[in-house]
C-alpha cells in the first residue's frame, strides 16, 4: 500500500487513493490523457502494488507499453453455480489434498469476497403456457440437483467469505447489475472502484456501470479467490464513439446486434472497449447494459461506460441508498472517472458507430455475430412463404421462443415492448402457434413486479409467456423437453426447426437438441414469431393472423410506439420493485455462522459431486510433449459448446449411458453443465457435440458430422468418448489441431479439464478466445499458436502423424512443433508458446493451478513453522 497517495475524499469522511497524483508525479499532465480503464488499473496499482514495482507497473499505462506483466487485485468474485460449484469442488479437493499431506484444510478459503448465484440449474420442463410452471420447475430443479444443492449448502458453510444466493432469484449478471454492485466499495475508511472477476463470459454485463468486471474460467476465479493477483498486461483499449440517434421503433436488441457484426469485423478480440460520445449519453443504463452484456460476441474482454448522469438515475432506480449514490457521484467527480472529466483521453485505435443506422435485426442462425435485418431474411433464403398443411408443422418451425437471458430481461423498456406487443396482439386475436413451446424467464424477479404493475404479464401469459423460472434458461440450453407429439413429428419428418430467443448465444446445438439452429431476437420479436409459428416467414410484411373482423394484422399493426413504451417504463419501474426483491434476498445470503466440517463428505454414488483427481495418477505426473497423436483436427470457430456442451442428456450419448449404468432414470438425467462436479459424467462430454466436424472423420471424402474420431495407427472410427477410453488405456499423450477462434463461447472449465483428463498435452491453432486459453493453461494444457499463413491444410495433416514439442518454454517463445508423417518423413514447424506472462509459465510448469496451489500452500505452511 502506497501511503503517500492517501487522501481524504471531499465531502464524505473517507479517503481515496490518488491515482492522478500517482500518474502526474512520473509523467506531468498524463492522466488526462488516459482512457477510463487506465485510470481505474492505476488506482488498483496505487492502492495494492508493492511500492518497489510502483513507478513501473504505472509506466506500462502511461506510456502504453505492453512488455511487462502488472498486477490487478479485483474486489470481488462473483459465480454462477456450474463454475462456481465446480470451483469449489476443486477447493474442496484441495482441502483434502492439503489434509492428507499433514497441512490443516480449514486454512484453504477464498481470500476475496466471493458470491455466488445459483442461476444455471432449472430447465423448462414446464413452459409458460402452465399457471403453476415456475412452481413444477423449482420442484424438479431441486429434485434433479439434490447432491448438487447439498454441496453447495456446504459450501457457504464451511468456506469463510462466501454469500450464496439460492435457486430461483434470478440471474448472477442482472442481480449484479441491480443490486451486488455498488460500483465504488469501501473498505476501511477507504473508498474505491468496484472491480470483478466473474466465472461466467458475460460478466462484463456491468462494466456498463463503470466497473470493470471481467469474465474468466472458474480456475482463474479460483486463483482470485484465493487473493492472488491477476497478472495482466496492458490491454488494447478502443474507443467506441456513438453517434447518432436509434430510429423509431429500435429496441437496444436490434443495437447490439448490429454492433456485434461491426465489432467482429473489425478485429477487437480481447479488448477492453470503452463507448463514448453522444450517442452513449443518450443510451439508458439498461440500454448499455444489454451492449456490454454482449462484450464476448463482439471478442472484447471488456465493455465499458463512463460514470455520468444515466449512472445515478440507474443507481436511484433499483434502490440503492441515497448515501451510496452519493458517494458514487462524489468519488467519480473527484477522481477523473465521471464522464466530462474524460474529454482529453487519447486513444491508440478509435471506431466510430452511427446509432442512426441500425434497423430492426436478428442474429443467426448459429452465431450471435451473423446479423440479418428482418426485412432482408427472405432475400437471404432463411424466411419467405411456406405451404402451410393443416394439423402439421411447417418447414423452419419455430419450437422454441423464449423471452430469456439477462442480455434483455434487465432492460425495462425491452420488457415493456414485449408487453405491450402482446397486448396488442391479443386485442387484435391473435394466438401463439400450438408447436411452439413459449416461456418467460426474467432475470429478476423485480421484472415481474413492473409488469405486474403496467398490467402486461397477464397479457403476456394469456400468448403462453407466463413466467417459468428466474434463471438462464434457454440461453444456456436449458429449454427442457418438447411436447412428445412435437419431438416425434420432428424426427419422422426431418423438419428444420428453430428457436428464437432474446439471449446472447445460438451456437448449433446449445439451445435444443432438435432445434437445429437458433435465432437472436428482441423480447418483442420473440413474441411475434411465436405468432408466426416458424422461422420462414417475412414479419416485416407478411400477415401474422387475421382479427376478429377478418381484417389481416401485420407487425407494423401491433408494434407499440417509443412514447408508449416510455411512458410506461417512467410509470411502471420503481425503485420500491427492487428493494422488495433485494433487501430480503442479500439478508439471506449472509452466513449467519452455522459451522461444517473443513472437509466435505463425498457420496460415493453421486453423479453431480465427486473428489476431483487433479493431484493423482496420470495427473500429478510429467508431460512429455512427445510421440502425441491427434485426438482431434478441427476447423475454425470451435466453440466451448463443442468441447463441453451444457445441454440436455441425451439417452444415446456417452454421458446418457453412463447415468443409466448409475441408476439415473433418463427423465432426471439433467445437463451436462449440472453435472460438472462429477468429473466421469464431466469427461463423457468432451467433444460430445452432435454438430463437431473432426476432419479425421470423413465418409465419401467429406468430413462426417458427430461426436467422433478416428484411433490410429488403426485408422479405426468410433464414438469420441471410446476413442478417449481407448488413447487413456494405452497412456498416449494426445494433441489437438485447429484453426482460427479456437475456443469461442462461455467459460467453460470443462472445455480445458476435459481435453486434460483425455490425456490432451497441447493444442496448436491459428487463435485462442481469451478465457479458454487462460483454462488450458490452468489444467496444465500447452497452448500453441501457428504462425501466420501456416494453419493444418498448408501443412497437409491428416491425423496420421505424431508430434513433438521441442523448445525452452518462455513467454511469447517460439517453439518447434515436429511432424512425424506416417511415411518416416519429418517437418519442424515454428510455433509461438501461448503462455504469455511468467506467471502462465509458472502455472503450466506445476501441472496447472490446483497442482500449484497446493504446492505454494504446502511450502508456506512449512515457512510458517
Amino acid at each position: 500500500m502506497n501511503t503517500a497517495y492517501r487522501k481524504p475524499l471531499p465531502g464524505t469522511g473517507l479517503d481515496f487513493f490518488d491515482a492522478r497524483a500517482a500518474v502526474d508525479a512520473l509523467a506531468p499532465g498524463a492522466y488526462d490523457g488516459l482512457p477510463y480503464t487506465s485510470r481505474v488499473l492505476a488506482e488498483n496499482l496505487v492502492r495494492r502494488c508493492d511500492p518497489a514495482t510502483l513507478d513501473a507497473s504505472l509506466s506500462q499505462l502511461i506510456e502504453r507499453k505492453r512488455e511487462l506483466d502488472f498486477p490487478w487485485y479485483p474486489a470481488r468474485v462473483v459465480c454462477h453455480d456450474i463454475l462456481g460449484q465446480t470451483a469449489f469442488v476443486d477447493l474442496a479437493g484441495l482441502r483434502d489434498a492439503i489434509a492428507a499431506r499433514g497441512g490443516d484444510p480449514s486454512r484453504v478459503n477464498p481470500v476475496v469476497p466471493t458470491q455466488l448465484v445459483v442461476d444455471h440449474s432449472l430447465a423448462v420442463e414446464c413452459g409458460g403456457d402452465d399457471k403453476d410452471a415456475f412452481e413444477k420447475n423449482r420442484a424438479i430443479e431441486d429434485r434433479r440437483n439434490e447432491d448438487r444443492f447439498d454441496f453447495i449448502n456446504w459450501t457457504k458453510k464451511a468456506f469463510r467469505n462466501v454469500d450464496v444466493i439460492p435457486p430461483g432469484n434470478g440471474i448472477l449478471h442482472q442481480i449484479n447489475l441491480e443490486r451486488m454492485s455498488p460500483v465504488v466499495q469501501v473498505n476501511d475508511g477507504v473508498a474505491f472502484p468496484d472491480t470483478l472477476v466473474g466465472t461466467d463470459s458475460h460478466t462484463p454485463m456491468v462494466d456498463a456501470l463503470g466497473v470493470i468486471a471481467v469474465g474468466v474460467g472458474g480456475l482463474e476465479a479460483e486463483s482470485v479467490m484465493l487473493g492472488r493477483a491477476s497478472w495482466m498486461r496492458l490491454p488494447d483499449i478502443v474507443g467506441v464513439k456513438l453517434s447518432g440517434k436509434p430510429r423509431a421503433g429500435i429496441t437496444a436488441t436490434d443495437i447490439v446486434l448490429a454492433l456485434t457484426e461491426f465489432l467482429r469485423q473489425e478485429k477487437v478480440v480481447s479488448a477492453y472497449l470503452e463507448f463514448y460520445g453522444e450517442g452513449a449519453a443518450s443510451l439508458t443504463l439498461g440500454d448499455r447494459a444489454t451492449i456490454s452484456n454482449m462484450a464476448p460476441e463482439f471478442g472484447a474482454t471488456a465493455a465499458m461506460f463512463y460514470i455520468d448522469e444515466q449512472t445515478i438515475q440507474y443507481l436511484r432506480l433499483t434502490g440503492r441508498s441515497d448515501e451510496l449514490v452519493a458517494l458514487v457521484e462524489q468519488y467519480a467527480k473527484n477522481t477523473g472517472l465521471w464522464a466530462d472529466t474524460l474529454t482529453h483521453v487519447q486513444y491508440e485505435r478509435v471506431l466510430e458507430f452511427d446509432l442512426s443506422t441500425v434497423v430492426r435485426n436478428i442474429a443467426g442462425p448459429s452465431n450471435p455475430h451473423k446479423r440479418v435485418p428482418t426485412s432482408e431474411l427472405a432475400a437471404r433464403g432463411i424466411s419467405g412463404k411456406v405451404e402451410r398443411t393443416p394439423g402439421r408443422m411447417p418447414d423452419g418451425a419455430v419450437i422454441i421462443a423464449a423471452i430469456t437471458s439477462c442480455t434483455n430481461t434487465n432492460n425495462p423498456r425491452n420488457m415493456i415492448a414485449a408487453g405491450l406487443l402482446a397486448r396488442n396482439a391479443n386485442r387484435r386475436g391473435l394466438t401463439r402457434k400450438p408447436w411452439v413451446k413459449s416461456s418467460l424467464a426474467p432475470g429478476s424477479k423485480a421484472v415481474t413486479l413492473y409488469l405486474q404493475d403496467a398490467q402486461l404479464l397477464p397479457e403476456l401469459e394469456q400468448l403462453g409467456f407466463g413466467v417459468v423460472a428466474y434463471a438462464c434458461t434457454s440461453c444456456n440450453g436449458m429449454s427442457g423437453a418438447l411436447d412428445p407429439v412435437i419431438q416425434k413429428e420432428i424426427v419422422e419428418r426431418n423438419l428444420y426447426a428453430t428457436a428464437v430467443l432474446s439471449g446472447n448465444r445460438n451456437f448449433d446445438g446449445r439451445i435444443h437438441p432438435y432445434a437445429k439452429q437458433a435465432f437472436l431476437a428482441s423480447p418483442p420479436l420473440v413474441v411475434a414469431y411465436a405468432i408466426a409459428g416458424t422461422i420462414r416467414f417475412n414479419i416485416e410484411r407478411d400477415v401474422l393472423g387475421l382479427d376478429r373482423d377478418g381484417h389481416p394484422v401485420t407487425l407494423h399493426d401491433i408494434w407499440p410506439s417509443d412514447d408508449e413504451i416510455d411512458a410506461l417504463v417512467a410509470a411502471s419501474v420503481k425503485p420500491e420493485h427492487f428493494r422488495k426483491v433485494y433487501e430480503p434476498m442479500f439478508a439471506l445470503s449472509v452466513d449467519v455462522g452455522q459451522q461444517a466440517s473443513p472437509l466435505y463428505d463425498w457420496r460415493e454414488r453421486s453423479t453431480y459431486i465427486r473428489r476431483p483427481p487433479y493431484w493423482e495418477g496420470a495427473l500429478a505426473g510429467e508431460r512429455t510433449l512427445r510421440g502425441m497423436r491427434p485426438l482431434a483436427v478441427l476447423g475454425d470457430n470451435i466453440t466451448t459448446d463443442h468441447l463441453s456442451p451444457s445441454n440436455a442428456i441425451l439417452a444415446d450419448s456417452a454421458a446418457g449411458e453412463y447415468l443409466a449404468k448409475m441408476g439415473l432414470p433418463e427423465e432426471d438425467f439433467n445437463s451436462y453443465a449440472t453435472h460438472r462436479g462429477d468429473h466421469l459424467t464431466a469427461q463423457r462430454a468432451t467433444f460430445a457435440n452432435p454438430t463437431l466436424k473432426n476432419e479425421m472423420v470423413l465418409e465419401n471424402g467429406e468430413v462426417k458430422m458427430g461426436s467422433l474420431a478416428r484411433v490410429e495407427p488403426e485408422g479405426k472410427v468410433m464414438r469420441m468418448w471410446k476413442a478417449i477410453e481407448t488413447y487413456m488405456a494405452r497412456k498416449q499423450p494426445l494433441i489437438v489441431i485447429a484453426g482460427a477462434d479456437y475456443g469461442q463461447g462461455s467459460s467453460r472449465d470443462w472445455a480445458a479439464k476435459g481435453v486434460r483428463l483425455a490425456g490432451v498435452e497441447a493444442i496448436v491453432a491459428e487463435g485462442f478466445e481469451r478465457i479458454h486459453r487462460t483454462n488450458l493453461i490452468g489444467m496444465g494444457v500447452l497452448p500453441l499458436e501457428f504462425k501466420s499463413g501456416v494453419n493444418r491444410i498448408t501443412l497437409g495433416i491428416d491425423g496420421t502423424e505424431t508430434f513433438d514439442v521441442i523448445g525452452e518454454r518462455k513467454p511469447g517463445a517460439d517453439l518447434t512443433l515436429v511432424i512425424h508423417r506416417r511415411d518416416g518423413g519429418r517437418v519442424d514447424v515454428p510455433v509461438t508458446c501461448r503462455l504469455d506472462t511468467a506467471e502462465e509459465v509458472s502455472i503450466y510448469e506445476a501441472g496447472g493451478v490446483l497442482q500449484r496451489f497446493a504446492q505454494d500452500f504446502l511450502e508456506s505452511a512449512k515457512a510458517a513453522v
